[in-house]
């Protein structure tokens, strides 16, 4: 087999070194990676500026862009084959429920799904990344899965597994997305020149962390799969929407 992995910890992090041996053992594993930590990029590409590509000494490539970038370039333009996966992670740090639509990592993922490439975004669910050692696990047993039985169309697999030892793994379980709060407010400060800054504030605290959610999965310490799609149209509105503008 032959895989892309991407990340948006940067090409430096330790989740992504986890899952290129990981990947090894199975094929020819082809890594290109933003040259530093974007994480909260989400699905955005560099129009403005070219892109560079170099490569470090471990033979990863990194790229003076996003995530987005780094699967876009290599699958259209810098690869001489067809990846029969993408993989993008092993993420520092959950990516779920509302978080997804910011995240780097399920973005590199989204990227090569709609490139028509099977596609899977894996996270360390926690801030202490002790584990990365248990989301290389499951990523094996992902990919001798897909060995047995592959994909008969391109799907997006949004993967978050517990920081936590092998052993104490629950089952790999199959979820929605949960929901958060809105986000609390952004931290005003100044800096040393008096002048007015602002930091995100921290994420919402979960709203939705109910049965068959990913949140409740993590909860149990299971392994939360996700598939994802990217038809953002809401149906339910259509009919609402008509009536609105031609007889209102």
């Amino acid at each position: 087999m032959k895989f892309l992995i991407s990340n948006d910890d940067g090409y430096f992090a330790p989740g992504l070194a986890m899952l290129a041996q990981t990947l090894s053992r199975y094929g020819e594993v082809v890594v290109v990676a933003p040259e530093r930590d974007r994480s909260g990029a989400s699905n955005s590409l560099t129009l403005d500026r070219p892109l560079t590509v170099r490569k470090a000494a471990n033979g990863f490539h990194y790229v003076n862009g996003t995530p987005t970038d780094c699967v876009h370039l290599a699958v259209t333009g810098m690869l001489d084959f067809k990846p029969d996966m993408v993989f993008s992670g092993i993420n520092h740090g959950p990516n779920m429920g509302d978080d997804t639509l910011y995240s780097g990592t399920v973005a590199a993922a989204t990227e090569g799904f709609m490139l028509g490439i099977p596609s899977i975004a894996v996270s360390l669910a926690g801030y202490s990344g002790q584990h990365f050692a248990s989301a290389g696990l499951v990523v094996d047993q992902l990919v001798e899965r897909c060995k047995r039985t592959p994909f008969r169309e391109p799907v997006l697999l949004n993967v978050n597994v517990p920081d936590i030892a092998p052993e104490a793994l629950g089952q790999l379980t199959v979820t929605r997305l949960g929901r958060r709060h809105c986000a609390q407010p952004v931290i005003k400060s100044q800096n040393p020149r008096g002048e007015t800054i602002y930091w995100v504030g921290p994420v919402g605290n979960v709203q939705d962390a109910g049965a068959g959610t990913d949140f409740g999965a993590l909860a149990n310490n299971d392994i939360s799969v996700t598939p994802l799609m990217l038809d953002l149209t809401a149906y339910g509105q259509l009919d609402g929407i008509k009536t609105w503008l031609h007889h209102s």
